[in-house]
């Protein structure tokens, strides 16, 4: 059960009514639990806080002194995550050692928590982190690299030690987007000395880390990346853009709310094999948008001419 500090600490956020820690506290009990099996039990208490919470994964501040981290509480499943069969069993192969971490201990083994995500923007890496927090009921922490990375000399190392520190306490998946903003290889000739100060320290961090949390790192250019980084790293993970089998999921998981009875045609299929996963579910977003603001039915006509509008932008950008 929860501790004598997290029951002591979720009364006195009560008392003072500050509904952004209570909501942590919470968070905190329910990630606490599902580490030492109770997963029923972490399910309900987050189930009892979307209640209190209308808003659902609601993104707030972890505390007033780590600011670089935002936290969210999302409900993304795995069959809603549309990406190749390989990336997918890798997944789950993520998921069951963590459910399953504490018999690999008995044999003096770790689970996979270090995981690097690389591949096209748009191709769901956000979205697995997300998917990953959910799935094992723990919080998800997105580092603001915005905040992190700053102008001055040795100050963005103490706070990615400060970000090691969170790791460490709060048990959650923590999001590294954009992670070649530290990560770029050291080689490169216009590499400064303090970048390189700050890809050194999150070596060090990574391999000192021994926590329960899950750290992810995304980047859309593996190429730019450290080779150093990749032996730190558990696993990786390569995202492509969708095949002519994902699009086809994509339009259907997508559009089959409003439109149960759509098939996606073998010309649609095939325009919309240059586009990310994340602009396929754009597209469809302005379809059903477009036939409701019209109060028509959705087409494949509508659905082909909005992705050659898309196209169309990307080729005047590319002239």
């Amino acid at each position: 059960m929860a501790t004598a500090d997290q029951i002591k600490s979720l009364i006195r956020t009560h008392l003072d009514r500050d509904d952004e820690k209570f909501k942590t506290t919470v968070l905190q009990i329910a990630a606490y639990e599902a580490k030492h099996g109770h997963t029923n039990l972490a399910r309900e208490l987050k189930s009892l806080l979307e209640k209190v919470h209308s808003t659902r994964a609601k993104v707030v501040q972890i505390n007033n002194q780590n600011q670089m981290l935002l936290m969210s509480n999302p409900d993304d499943r795995l069959l809603d995550l549309v990406v190749s069969e390989e990336v997918h069993n890798r997944i789950l192969r993520i998921l069951n050692e963590f459910t399953k971490r504490d018999k690999l201990k008995k044999y003096g083994l770790v689970n996979r928590r270090k995981i690097l995500l690389e591949g096209d923007p748009g191709t769901g890496k956000t979205l697995t982190a997300s998917v990953i927090a959910s799935e094992l009921h723990l919080p998800l922490f997105v580092v603001q690299m915005d905040k992190l990375v700053t102008k001055f000399m040795g100050e963005t190392s103490v706070k990615l030690r400060q970000i090691f520190d969170s790791i460490e306490n709060i048990t959650g998946v923590y999001l590294f987007d954009e992670f070649d903003a530290i990560g770029a290889d050291r080689s490169i000739d216009n590499e400064v000395g303090e970048m390189r100060r700050i890809l050194n320290s999150f070596l060090q961090f990574i391999e000192q880390d021994s926590s329960e949390s899950i750290i992810i790192a995304a980047t859309n250019n593996q190429r730019m990346l450290d080779q150093a980084l990749f032996r730190r790293f558990d696993d990786v993970l390569h995202y492509t853009l969708p095949s002519s089998n994902d699009v086809r999921r994509l339009f259907e998981k997508k559009l089959g709310g409003f439109a149960s009875n759509f098939v996606p045609a073998e010309d649609l299929v095939k325009k919309a094999l240059s586009l990310s996963h994340a602009e396929i579910a754009r597209v469809c977003d302005d379809a059903i948008k477009h036939a409701i603001l019209n109060d028509v039915k959705l087409t494949q006509e509508d659905l082909m001419s909005i992705i050659n509008e898309r196209l169309m932008v990307y080729s005047i950008k590319e002239a």
